[in-house]
């Protein structure tokens, strides 16, 4: 114990915290989302989703987890995919927008990205970015192989990413960069498990293309928002403090993936942050990524 702070630095802890019998919410508890975060399910206030004229009804944020999303349409449309043609609306998660009644009705745990399909005989909703990618790809027979084998060994991947992630973001991201105060027990054991993450990830890509061979799939489309930008943008400016160079495999794959044209498209729709010139807050025709940035529209106000 440190006499002068009263922290227990031997663990790391602010002084005096001892977990009561019965966990009760502070609200007032401090970090970044403090105020978006609450221990409860539902909508907090009326406010319907708008509806665009394209099949594709997407609402959400340029988080990795929406980036997802936007890059899956991108690419399809660029395989001439048609009926992938879609309307991208905001959802900015620090204004509480996900917990409107409007978005809870398309996705109940009031988490980015939430998709419609009105397409189909009654509008069909979609939520939880994994299966959004499944939902798309199976719907346009794109970017999931036909082989079982090979199909099997994709959502292998794609199921991956959805289990390992959190612990880059929600665990490492969080107490990294996010958190009141740093934690040294908590920093320490998730860059540990995002490292192991990167050295499986690279060892897998040593002798492949792409996640699953030759052919780039929607494993490499969930995995690279969280991954590849690790390595390529050192998302929570942690490139360096978890030596992220040394992954060179995994680095060849994250920069071969940015190079994209989708994926540099993808990452602009619904993003809210960065050079206005790569903000697209709302996308509804491909036009727009030449006319509606912020850039452009901030010059006409």
């Amino acid at each position: 114990m440190d006499k002068a702070t009263g922290k227990d630095t031997q663990n790391n802890q602010p002084p005096g915290y001892t977990p009561p019998k019965v966990w009760t919410w502070d609200a007032d508890s401090g970090g970044r989302w403090a105020s978006i975060n609450r221990p409860a399910a539902g909508p907090t206030h009326e406010k319907p989703l708008p509806i665009g004229q394209h099949p594709i009804q997407l609402y959400s944020l340029a988080t990795p987890n929406g980036v997802k999303v936007t890059v899956m349409l991108e690419e399809l449309l660029a395989l001439g995919k048609t009926g992938a043609e879609y309307d991208a609306y905001l959802i900015d998660i620090s204004e509480g927008d996900q917990f409107g009644s409007g978005f809870v009705e398309v996705n109940p745990n009031s988490k980015i990205p939430a998709m419609l399909d009105q397409s189909t005989s009654s509008p069909t909703r979609i939520f939880e970015s994994g299966a959004i990618l499944l939902y798309l790809a199976e719907k346009f027979d794109a970017l999931l192989p036909a082989d079982p084998a090979k199909r099997t060994e994709c959502l292998s991947w794609l199921f991956w990413q959805m289990g390992s992630a959190p612990y880059l973001g929600g665990g490492f991201g969080h107490f990294y960069a996010y958190a009141p105060f740093k934690i040294e027990y908590c920093i320490d054991r998730y860059a540990m498990e995002v490292k192991r993450q990167l050295d499986v990830l690279d060892r897998h890509l040593s002798d492949k293309q792409f996640m699953c061979g030759d052919e780039y799939t929607i494993a490499d489309i969930a995995i690279w928002p969280w991954y590849g930008l690790l390595m390529v943008d050192g998302i929570y400016n942690a490139s360096e403090f978890l030596s992220t160079e040394t992954y060179t495999h995994l680095q060849r794959w994250a920069e071969k993936v940015a190079a994209r044209k989708t994926v540099q498209r993808g990452r602009m729709v619904n993003c809210t942050w960065g050079p206005l010139e790569d903000q697209l807050h709302e996308r509804h025709d491909a036009s727009d990524f030449d006319h509606k940035t912020q850039d452009k529209i901030e010059s006409k106000a």
